[in-house]
């Protein structure tokens, strides 16, 4: 009554049910193994299909019980309707010969086809079950007595040959009626059978909704068992992508657990190695600045001629000492960017990015390396919208496309394009260099690899950027991979083609 006056109750029952219900189910799930939840799974799964089984071969074992009941008196009535016709025709033959011949050994024939009459119908009769049956042989008893009195009164050797003949009539009439009788017998337990074996087969046809239910049973044990291991997954992916801030606590059975205590320790431990990399690298990094600035200011006085003129000789090694030393300041702080990027804990959230805007704003960041060696862009303007990190993949395509600007030649192309599938999206930079040899794909993302420099290149590296970039792109659960543009595209001839792919999260494109 109260539940019906106030609704706000109403609704909060079936919640809290649900989440009493939650709980136990959960409580219940971390006390036992995924061996025992397995086993418990098969059992329900399994105990179903046990009862649908038993059920069929009850139901068998009683069709073959009543289908040989009905074989068997099926063969005791054709076999009594061919006995009481030999029977009762040789009957009538020995009564018939000794009206005629007046032999007493042929009425002597006469009593003993009257006596296995007797016999045939007593031990049928005992058999039996149908009454009407019954009661045809109890009067085709009879009347085998009535003319058994007749053949050995006196009065019968009055009697002629049609005149024995028509006291017959009555008996053969019981026999023709004994014969109709066990037809119909016969038709109806050939009725009964087809009637069961009907009632057999709906009553199986009903229990197919066992199937059903087994199937439910075992999704809500396969959930049981695979959700928790989809946890893990993901929480080693959040490792592979180098998160190591969330706390790895998950409930579930015991073995679930436990490598969560393994995942949640190794977590703590890449932590601390992540954040003393860090530290060590800024630390190094500063650490260097100090005396090499120092030694940026002295080598600048020296080359001025601060503090004297230099001879040629002396020229010559203070400008090796001022490459060096700006080679050396761009590496140290390429390290410290290369830190910083991926120490950023600002790089893992989620945007709608739209995929031709991004790639514009990277060719906008690099138009005047691009106007310095008269290049063409040709990229893929189709609006794509995916769900990614913008700060990343904008790093991403500009370090990609600063290296296809480097090894373009004057006057070359650089062909951007993009494609998806329900799995992927696959981002092509094509340019028009020198390519890159097959033993060198993979040994370019290692950390200060620096390859052959092209000629007159006035984008220098550090060799770190494609490290940075490889990091990022598994942090994305993305890959890269450098091949020959005439492997990707029968238009180019020479040239490399890099190939970023990024897993398909967008929920809207007009691709």
């Amino acid at each position: 009554m109260t539940s019906l006056n106030n609704p706000k109750k109403s609704k909060r029952l079936p919640r809290q049910l649900t989440l009493s219900f939650f709980n136990f189910s959960q409580s219940l799930l971390n006390k036992i193994s995924i061996k025992k939840l397995t086993l418990i799974g098969f059992t329900f799964v399994a105990m179903p299909l046990v009862m649908a089984l038993l059920f069929g071969a009850n139901k068998a074992s009683e069709l073959a019980k009543q289908s040989t009941t009905a074989i068997y008196n099926v063969a005791q009535l054709t076999q009594l309707n061919s006995k009481l016709d030999d029977t009762i025709a040789k009957l009538e033959r020995s009564a018939s010969q000794f009206v005629v011949l007046k032999d007493d050994e042929l009425l002597a024939v006469f009593s003993r086809h009257q006596k296995t009459l007797k016999d045939i119908i007593q031990e049928t009769s005992a058999k039996q079950q149908d009454k009407v049956l019954k009661e045809r042989l109890t009067s085709l008893q009879a009347e085998s007595y009535r003319i058994k009195e007749l053949m050995l009164s006196d009065d019968v050797s009055a009697f002629s040959l049609e005149q024995i003949q028509q006291e017959f009539k009555p008996l053969q009439l019981i026999n023709e009626q004994l014969e109709k009788r066990s037809a119909f017998v016969v038709n109806q337990q050939v009725l009964d059978i087809q009637h069961t074996t009907e009632e057999i087969s709906n009553s199986i046809l009903e229990r197919l909704y066992i199937i059903p239910i087994t199937l439910l049973i075992a999704g809500v044990f396969i959930i049981l068992i695979t959700k928790p291991l989809k946890r893990l997954t993901d929480k080693i992916q959040l490792l592979e992508q180098g998160s190591f801030e969330q706390e790895i606590n998950l409930h579930g059975p015991a073995e679930v657990r436990e490598i969560a205590d393994a995942l949640e320790n190794m977590r703590q431990r890449l932590h601390a190695l992540e954040l003393q990399k860090s530290s060590f690298i800024r630390h190094i990094s500063h650490e260097l600045k100090t005396p090499l600035a120092a030694i940026r200011e002295g080598t600048e006085l020296i080359y001025d001629n601060s503090v004297g003129p230099l001879n040629e000789d002396q020229q010559e090694i203070c400008d090796i000492i001022r490459v060096s030393v700006n080679r050396l300041q761009r590496l140290i702080e390429d390290l410290l960017e290369f830190n910083i990027v991926l120490d950023s804990t600002s790089l893992y959230g989620l945007d709608k990015i739209s995929l031709s805007e991004l790639i514009s704003d990277a060719c906008n960041v690099r138009k005047l390396d691009i106007k310095s060696k008269n290049l063409t862009l040709k990229c893929n303007n189709s609006p794509y919208f995916i769900y990614s990190n913008s700060k990343q993949l904008s790093v991403i395509l500009d370090n990609i496309l600063s290296n296809a600007i480097k090894y373009s030649p004057v006057n070359g192309s650089i062909t951007i394009t993009y494609s998806s599938s329900k799995e992927c999206i696959t981002i092509n930079i094509i340019d028009q260099g020198p390519g890159i040899e097959p033993s060198l794909s993979e040994k370019v993302f290692d950390a200060f690899y620096q390859g052959k420099a092209p000629i007159n290149s006035q984008i220098k590296g550090s060799g770190l950027w494609l490290t940075i970039v490889k990091e990022l792109l598994l942090r994305l659960n993305g890959n890269i991979k450098i091949t020959q543009a005439k492997k990707i595209s029968a238009a180019n001839e020479s040239g490399a083609c890099v190939t970023i792919t990024l897993p398909n999260t967008q929920t809207d494109n007009e691709l």
